[in-house]
């Protein structure tokens, strides 16, 4: 019979290889960290097929034996509000795409229970990790079960309405029509912030924004489905709304504060847009001298 170790070692191979990351720690970050420990107990909901969109295909595992919950699967956290564990391949492309450094400090937005806050929290160790979750319950959770990573802090609390700590890294899991002004200026000068964009109803797609001296690079790079951000999900009724063509040719994100909305805004929302333009062929700001307004 396979042991629980064996079969985690072979999907910390799976979703590493699914991360396409040269980075070695991924897949060892994925085998050092039990996936069980941050589920509650067993048998399991898991949540397969078109469950999320139709409510069918939940499945309960026949046993509380974890080997069951070592593959490519959603586990549910709280069915009633449609909270899950998360889909592990999306997670490790967004980590290996993130490329966490030792020594950097990650905010986590959205960490439900803590399991990927604690893959971070090994891969950027001994940098810091701030973890955001807005329901009681979850962060309480979190909490606990993070008890052993001296690196991170919990915090039971709205990421939308908070001060974030200055970030090399901000993990978003949770859909926003827009990331708050506030995500943004918390970036360090070269840091990144994965986001699962969701300007419309019908539009999903995981965004990355890399800081530069020049401003805020974006790279959409693949369609992704996350609940909504409270707090952050209603767009304004005087917002652009981008059709989905539109939505994925973004190349830069401003603040307003920064810069008014031109001719290449494909998206507005209240304080943020999102242009057309990439940073290298935009002229220099005469706002900021063509420098990022902090």
């Amino acid at each position: 019979m396979t042991s629980v170790e064996d079969a985690r070692k072979f999907y910390a191979q799976l979703m590493a290889a699914n991360a396409g990351s040269a980075d070695p720690r991924l897949e060892e970050a994925f085998s050092a960290v039990p996936r069980e420990a941050f589920l509650g107990p067993g048998p399991w909901t898991v949540v397969a097929g078109r469950a999320l969109i139709t409510g069918n295909g939940k499945i309960t595992t026949p046993s509380a034996d974890p080997i069951h919950i070592y593959q490519d699967v959603l586990v549910a956290l709280d069915a009633d509000k449609g909270i899950n564990n998360g889909e592990p391949s999306l997670h490790a492309m967004w980590i290996g795409k993130i490329a966490a450094r030792a020594g950097e400090a990650v905010t986590h937005i959205g960490a439900g229970t803590g399991y990927y806050t604690a893959l971070l929290a090994r891969l950027v160790s001994p940098g810091l990790v701030t973890a955001f979750e807005l329901e009681a319950d979850l962060a309480a959770r979190a909490a606990k079960n993070l008890a052993a990573y001296d690196n991170v802090t919990v915090v039971h609390g709205d990421a939308v309405a908070s001060d974030l700590p200055p970030s090399d890294i901000i993990y978003v899991n949770a859909g926003v029509v827009a990331p708050a002004a506030a995500w943004l200026r918390a970036l360090k000068l070269g840091g990144r912030m994965i986001f699962p964009w969701r300007p419309a109803e019908r539009i999903g797609l995981a965004v990355m924004v890399t800081r530069t001296r020049q401003g805020f690079a974006c790279d959409p790079f693949m369609r992704s489905w996350f609940i909504p951000c409270v707090g952050a999900s209603v767009a304004g009724p005087a917002a652009k709304i981008p059709d989905r063509q539109n939505a994925a040719g973004s190349r830069s994100i401003w603040l307003t504060a920064d810069r008014v909305p031109d001719r290449t805004a494909i998206a507005v929302f209240d304080n943020v847009w999102f242009s057309s333009q990439s940073l290298d062929t935009r002229p220099p700001n005469p706002r900021t001298n063509g420098k990022t307004a902090l």
